[in-house]
């Protein structure tokens, strides 16, 4: 580990991690259970097995009250967090166990009670250069230089949180630099056209979702015939001129569908292909988000660890949600979202995958200038909701974070996350009241900046 390049705060921080887990034989992982958190318990658990230590491993959607309790009442001596516990601070620090938090939420708190590793906390924004899994692995390579192959489960997690989206910065291009430099990551020129084989890749396409193409089989062969492709093609095999002719039709159906130059530039981005796993960044985060919503996050670790058998079962887990997404994403599409003066939202009960749902309809079907807010009434007697900007929102002074945060808790709910993508959960009777008081919220952020 390059000691020069990181900051010496963050070192410190590793260092007493690193000393902690080893003083200790049995470890307890807690981590979020999306993509990043996935891939952050995925790297822990790999580094503990290579120490030999005995450990567990716990993924949860949310860390509340109820699920504190979990950690509470661990067997274990000494507990790790990933992707989870900014927001929960006071309560760790009345923990009587050893506590280790690695997390990249900005919850504007800090501790001298435990080992508390956050971007946050060195100045970098955890939003974008610096997340769950770019924490665990800075501590596992500090503990072993020769972890550094775990760089390639750590894209997954950069590539599931979209800190890849506009290149590497912070923390993560130490990460970028280190893996492309030992030959773990190769970046691959990026492309309106989605990897893998055309017919299947243009059909589940979400990131760009292509109206009319997206989920339509018939709309998938005119778009081929239009381009003079065979549909048995896949995007390897394209030529440059193939390639610009499909990029280029595609790139006219999201202008006449209202998507954004800024939006098409960031789905043709730069890919990141991780040559120990023979496969790309983003279709890691897939398989790994996949398991962990799909309550198979033991089978997300597994992979992470190298049992080819969860790999293969993942990859069927990750195709079965894929096209759940793609027609409950077509769906949302064919009745629009409802429209309020500041926001923008829709109700995913029926529909499930609310933070997915979520950014797609934020990126490719909503009002490029309104918040997206999904909600999910499913549950007993509270909420889900999930909220997800643009940068261009944000530069108008928009944080979802404190919005969601002050609008849930304004009718006995709680909410937080990141400037640009967000939850929360309050009571379902009050959600007319909650997204009366977000409206106002994004109203006030808009106009103070603008003052």
């Amino acid at each position: 580990m390059d000691e020069h390049v990181l900051p010496s705060k963050l070192l410190t921080h590793l260092s007493s991690a690193a000393n902690t887990i080893r003083s200790r034989e049995y470890i307890h992982v807690f981590s979020h259970y999306d993509a990043d958190g996935v891939s952050a318990a995925g790297i822990l658990a790999c580094m503990l097995d290579r120490l030999g230590k005995e450990y567990q491993v716990t993924l949860m959607p949310v860390l509340n009250d109820d699920t504190f309790t979990l950690i509470e009442e661990s067997p274990s001596e000494c507990v790790l967090l990933t992707d989870l516990g900014a927001s929960y601070i006071s309560q760790l620090e009345k923990l009587h166990k050893m506590v280790i938090v690695l997390d990249h939420h900005n919850s504007g708190q800090d501790t001298s009670r435990f080992t508390y590793a956050n971007p946050h906390l060195y100045g970098i924004d955890g939003m974008t250069s610096g997340c769950g899994s770019t924490m665990a692995f800075l501590l596992a390579v500090y503990m072993d230089d020769n972890n550094w192959d775990l760089v390639q489960i750590a894209f997954g997690g950069l590539a599931g949180d979209r800190q890849l989206v506009n290149g590497a910065s912070g923390l993560n291009e130490y990460l970028m630099n280190g893996a492309i430099e030992k030959g773990f990551v190769k970046a691959v020129s990026g492309s309106l056209v989605p990897l893998g084989p055309l017919s299947k890749s243009l059909y589940l396409s979400t990131d760009p979702y292509i109206r009319g193409v997206s989920g339509n089989h018939a709309g998938v062969q005119k778009l081929l015939d239009d381009a003079g492709i065979p549909n048995s093609k896949s995007y390897m095999d394209l030529t440059e001129d193939e390639l610009w002719k499909l990029s280029s039709l595609i790139s006219v159906k999201l202008t006449d569908q209202n998507v954004s130059v800024t939006t098409m530039k960031e789905s043709a981005r730069t890919k990141y292909y991780l040559t120990g796993l023979n496969m790309d960044a983003e279709y890691l985060a897939d398989i790994l988000n996949a398991c962990g919503r799909g309550e198979l996050g033991g089978m997300g670790v597994a992979l992470c660890l190298g049992d080819n058998d969860a790999l293969l079962k993942a990859m069927e887990i990750n195709d079965e949600t894929k096209n759940s997404v793609i027609e409950a994403i077509v769906e949302l599409d064919s009745r629009g979202l409802k429209q309020l003066d500041h926001i923008q939202y829709f109700d995913s009960s029926s529909l499930g995958y609310t933070g997915i749902l979520c950014g797609i309809a934020m990126q490719f079907i909503g009002s490029p200038d309104k918040p997206t807010i999904g909600i999910n009434n499913k549950g007993e007697g509270f909420a889900k909701v999930s909220s997800r900007g643009t940068w261009s929102l944000l530069d108008k002074g928009i944080d979802l974070s404190i919005a969601m945060r002050d609008a849930s808790e304004s009718v006995g709910g709680s909410g937080g996350g990141h400037r640009i993508a967000s939850g929360a959960s309050f009571p379902h009777y009050k959600q007319e009241e909650f997204l009366r008081n977000l409206d106002a919220i994004i109203e006030d952020q808009k106009l103070s900046h603008a003052k």
